[in-house]
């Protein structure tokens, strides 16, 4: 993805006296690109946030793969950079979607001992492969996607003009034919040339039409003047060596260029005599050019440590931007930045608190809840002056931090539908991805995006069309509320087929986020499932894909029993499935609410053989207690043959009466259950385990409860309670198996504040449903507050829901 950020242009360095003094020095860490992740992504995805699901769905981010080379012009820089953010969200963060692609950094080479090495390591030139872009896959002309200006924060403040660059203002044209006469100059030169020559002619150039650029960078003189800077390079003085890195950005360098990782080397060299500002300017120009520079970061981390004390707000603020665009933030600087941030929270101004939640999320920079909150107060009270590039990154941030804060949402719920049609598809899938994480379903909200997007699509990377169809997928946001916006996502993937080559994640995240809704495109899904890109797919060892190609399978084994196309061999699934029940058995096995469950089944149906705990549809990732009744409500074991065929049943010759073989409902039971406050007293038929009782009539509270439980003693759960025996004689005794799967759910689940399944578990319960089986949910609402009632409320609870409309 383009990382590529627009900078502003400080006036000429020479004229800068300001440059020279200042602070020091500073430190940086090892450089973590957008795709790296956590395991999310990605840690990231269905995630931590699923307490009964066995292990999240990882989002996958590989926001590297669309990172373009080097800036070719002032334009390029203004446009890109607005997806870098792209990362999966860290160890450190609660989140949805964190990968874990390392991205390795070459190191500097170092200065060579010999000046024909250096000079033969300096002049390899190489350039990043490129990746096809949106508009090679258009079919037709579109309107050209919204630009986004993402460095307008320097222009709250006159400080930053000293600490950055702004390509908005390139220097004053230079003609073509004075670069050649500056180009002949060089050749005449030659070896004569001074510290100060070269650095004077590479500034010139610098000023050339951006069109030219291609022409000068490959012209022999040019090459060789670039030879005499690095024989230069330590005669250089700090405003030349920064004059210089500031002409490569104008020149349009290619990144991967050899020769800036010895201006890198050097710079990194005297960091120690460089003011604070002039190594905020140079991590600057780094990030223009488009190079990561972690050698010269880390210095610069080293001079933010012994000058914190110096930091005024656009310095914090810059550096915090610096940060995100290293990926990576020291851990040991994570506390003084939040306390100096939580200082100058009052002076920030609304793109700046925008740029500091983006360098947060990029650099994965985890701080407290408190002060996250903070910050998002701050941004709240002036939510209609910010951009929507910034408006954006509070989300992000929000997303990565996984917190709710109800204020901001509901301002975003005012906000995005009035901002949707001017913004550009990026903004808008970081929205819709942010609600998804956050299970914010606001139909203003994602309506408003639904309607936009179709009209942004030839615009979309494949990253950006499987997040939003994830986004929308988990939120259950039907096909039929917006017509043309799962078809023309879907359409763009066919487009974008040759970046799932590269990028399997993507696809295999589009797919899923399609099935939560039941759409199944066929063409995707036979190329998702083909032997090549399963062979693909299972050489991404830092990204685990083998669970979304399971689930996927497991999708088409269900919901298209007319499938003929490729599937998964039984061997993965096996190991798939092993990996699975291996991690529920130490994780979801062992909360209480489900080992409750368990318990209280076994002694309502008389012994553990009639409950079983497993994964009946192992590719959703979560358990299930599975109970069998037959056509009269008797339990019949839940054993290995039950499993393998449903049609075997235990014989049927006993009595309703008979069927709690472990729990006897008698007068003391339900004495526990009502409160006897009155005469009233309704005789109850015998049979051989249950004696004869009676019921109170009780009034009910205002509330229309009869104890204090979640549980209603209604008049058709007494009548269940203790319904006389010859009822199951009133049924003809059959073969059939009724397969129940009781499901212990929890809050997040579903979807906030409201009882909309989200995507994944909406999609099991169809499946179920498909498979032969009746869902019986003990919710959260009900069930948790039970935990802590007596057993024999919580059996009577059970009882109700297994043969509630049974």
């Amino acid at each position: 993805m383009a990382t590529c950020v627009v900078c502003r242009w400080m006036p000429r360095l020479r004229h800068l006296p300001g440059l020279r003094k200042g602070f020091a020095r500073a430190q940086h860490a090892y450089i973590k690109p957008e795709d790296e992740a956590d395991d999310l992504e990605e840690k990231r995805i269905l995630s931590q946030h699923n307490e009964v699901c066995l292990e999240g769905y990882r989002l996958r981010y590989s926001p590297s793969s669309y990172h373009h080379s080097a800036l070719n012009s002032a334009a390029s820089h203004s446009q890109t950079d607005n997806d870098e953010d792209e990362q999966c969200l860290p160890t450190l963060a609660p989140s949805f979607w964190q990968r874990s692609n390392h991205y390795s950094v070459s190191c500097s080479r170092h200065l060579s001992s010999s000046k024909n090495t250096l000079l033969d390591l300096a002049f390899n030139k190489s350039s990043e492969p490129e990746i096809p872009s949106a508009s090679s896959y258009q079919r037709k002309p579109v309107l050209p996607d919204v630009k986004v200006e993402t460095r307008a924060f320097h222009k709250c403040r006159p400080e930053y003009a000293s600490m950055s660059l702004d390509l908005n203002q390139r220097p004053h044209p230079l003609k073509w034919e004075e670069a050649m006469q500056l180009l002949q100059k060089v050749a005449v030169l030659k070896g004569s040339m001074k510290a100060s020559d070269v650095s004077q002619f590479l500034m010139e150039l610098s000023r050339l039409h951006p069109d030219k650029m291609p022409l000068v960078r490959s012209d022999q003189r040019f090459i060789m003047l670039l030879r005499y800077s690095v024989e230069h390079l330590r005669h250089f003085t700090q405003l030349q060596l920064l004059e210089v890195l500031q002409s490569f950005v104008w020149l349009g360098m290619p990144s991967a260029h050899t020769v800036l990782k010895l201006y890198e080397t050097e710079l990194s060299r005297r960091s120690s005599q460089m003011t604070l500002h002039q190594l905020i300017l140079a991590a600057d120009l780094w990030r223009c050019i488009g190079k990561q520079a972690p050698q010269f970061l880390l210095h610069l981390y080293d001079s933010v440590r012994l000058h914190l004390g110096q930091l005024g707000v656009p310095e914090l603020v810059q550096l915090l931007y610096i940060l995100g665009e290293g990926r990576q933030c020291p851990k040991d600087l994570i506390r003084p930045l939040e306390q100096l941030l939580m200082h100058h929270l009052l002076q920030l101004r609304p793109e700046e608190v925008g740029v500091i939640c983006l360098g947060l999320f990029k650099s994965q920079t985890s701080i407290s809840e408190s002060a996250v909150t903070r910050i998002v107060d701050k941004a709240l009270s002036f939510v209609k002056e910010m951009s929507d590039f910034a408006m954006v990154n509070v989300l992000k941030y929000l997303r990565f931090s996984y917190l709710y804060h109800r204020a901001w949402l509901e301002a975003m719920a005012e906000e995005v539908p009035k901002r949707a049609h001017r913004m550009g598809v990026k903004g808008l899938m970081h929205v819709a991805l942010t609600c998804s994480a956050l299970h914010y379903s606001n139909d203003s909200i994602l309506t408003a995006v639904a309607d936009r997007v179709p009209l942004l699509v030839p615009h979309c990377r494949s990253k950006d069309s499987c997040k939003l169809l994830w986004a929308y997928g988990t939120l259950g946001f039907l096909p039929s509320r917006s017509p043309s916006f799962y078809p023309s996502l879907t359409e763009s993937l066919r487009q974008r087929k040759a970046e799932f080559q590269r990028y399997p994640e993507h696809l295999l995240t589009g797919l899923l986020g399609l099935a939560f809704v039941s759409q199944f495109p066929e063409d995707l899904i036979a190329l998702a499932l083909s032997p090549d890109f399963i062979n693909l797919s299972l050489k991404c060892t830092q990204l685990e894909l083998k669970k979304d190609l399971f689930t996927l399978d497991g999708v088409v084994a269900l919901e298209l029993p007319q499938w003929t196309g490729p599937r998964l061999s039984n061997e993965l699934r096996d190991e798939v499935t092993e990996m699975l029940w291996t991690f529920a058995q130490s994780d979801v096995c062992q909360k209480p609410e489900v080992q409750e469950a368990e318990s209280a089944l076994k002694d309502l149906l008389g012994g553990e053989e009639f409950v079983c705990k497993r994964m009946i549809l192992p590719h959703t990732r979560s358990i299930d207690l599975e109970v069998h009744l037959n056509s009269t409500g008797q339990p019949v074991p839940v054993n290995q043959a039950s499993l393998e065929q449903s049609s075997s049943t235990f014989p049927s010759n006993q009595s309703w009466g008979k069927l709690n073989v472990g729990v006897t409902i008698t007068d003391e039971l339900l004495a526990q259950l009502i409160n006897k406050n009155n005469n009233t007293k309704a005789p109850l038929a015998q049979s051989p385990k249950v004696k004869t009782t009676s019921l109170q009539r009780l009034r009910p509270d205002e509330s229309g409860r009869l104890f204090d439980t979640v549980l209603d003693l209604t008049t058709d759960i007494i009548e269940t309670l203790t319904k006389p025996s010859h009822l199951g004689s009133s049924r003809k005794d059959s073969n059939e198996i009724v397969k129940i799967a009781v499901q212990v759910s929890n809050r997040n689940h579903f979807c906030s504040q409201s009882q909309q399944l989200l995507g994944l578990h909406a999609m099991k319960r169809r499946q179920l449903k498909i498979a032969g089986y009746r869902v019986v949910e003990l919710s959260y609402q009900e069930w948790f507050p039970l935990l802590r009632k007596s057993r024999a409320e919580k059996l009577a609870y059970l009882h109700c829901k297994l043969y509630d409309n049974l």
